[in-house]
Order: C-alpha cells, then sequence, then structure tokens
C-alpha cells in the first residue's frame, strides 16, 4: 500500500513544478504579444488604415489574418494560463492572469473596433489592453522565478 502511495506522489505535479510551468507559459505569453504587436506595427506602416465609409475585412491581408489568428491564440493561452494559476493557487499569478486575461480581451474587441471604423480611440485601446497585458504576464515571468538562481548566486556557489 505504501509502495502505491509513494509512486502516485512522485507522479502528482509539485507546487514548484507547477510555477515553474505556470512562469514557462507566462513567457509564452510574452513572446505572442510581442510578435502581435509586430505585426501590428507592419500593418500600421505598410497597409491601408481603416475608415468609416471603408472598413478592413479581417482576413483581408496576410498581415491582418496573421495579427488575428495569433490575437485568438494568446486568448486561448490567457485561458489556459488563468486555469494553471488557478490549479497551483498561487494568488499573485492569479490576478495577473485575470487582468492579463480581461487586458487581451479589452485590446481584441478595440480591434474589432478599429477595423470596422478606424478610430482613434479604439487603436489607443488596443495599444493599452496590449501594454497592461504585457506588464501583468513579465510581472509573473520575474515573481514566478526560482529563489537564489541569479547570476551573481551561481557564480559564488561555483
Amino acid at each position: 500500500m505504501s509502495e502505491t502511495k509513494t509512486v502516485a506522489d512522485a507522479a502528482a505535479p509539485t507546487r514548484a513544478s507547477r510555477l515553474a510551468r505556470l512562469r514557462m507559459a507566462s513567457l509564452g505569453v510574452v513572446v505572442m504579444l510581442i510578435l502581435q504587436f509586430i505585426l501590428g506595427m507592419v500593418y500600421n506602416l505598410y497597409g491601408t488604415a481603416p475608415t468609416t465609409r471603408k472598413p478592413i475585412g479581417l482576413f483581408s491581408t496576410p498581415v491582418i489574418a496573421l495579427h488575428v489568428i495569433l490575437g485568438i491564440l494568446i486568448g486561448i493561452a490567457a485561458i489556459v494560463l488563468l486555469v494553471r494559476a488557478i490549479q497551483a493557487r498561487h494568488k499573485l499569478s492569479i490576478w495577473m492572469a485575470v487582468i492579463g486575461l480581461l487586458a487581451i480581451l479589452v485590446a481584441g474587441s478595440a480591434g474589432l473596433g478599429f477595423t470596422g471604423s478606424g478610430d482613434n480611440g479604439a487603436s489607443l485601446g488596443m495599444s493599452l489592453g496590449f501594454a497592461v497585458a504585457l506588464a501583468c504576464y513579465i510581472v509573473l515571468v520575474f515573481a514566478l522565478a526560482p529563489l537564489g538562481a541569479g547570476p551573481a548566486e551561481q557564480a559564488s556557489t561555483t
């Protein structure tokens, strides 16, 4: 009986491994957000801005299509990250994941509004949503770093 419990305990993820996976997921969302920003800037520089009389389609150009698809993937990743934060029962992670997800939803809805009207307020909404989401996930990357893993401490132990 004790052997079965030992095997089950070894298979169960520890809190440290959950937090490590949460940190890597946060880093993944940060990378995706940066790529999303780059795609948005490319379209801003080389694409045609929508107007109230001439909206743009969500798949009208390859850059916009990639931007939309990546936005959907970012939303899914943010939901998965929130679920992982809840499973890890880490309060800071839960709060940052909730705020980050809400910011992504704000940016996405502002983006939908922008494609229909080209409104400057919608463009600002995308930018602010992006900035808040990026800040939340960067906080998680640094807050979930293992203790004692800094370069100065590694150098002193070798």
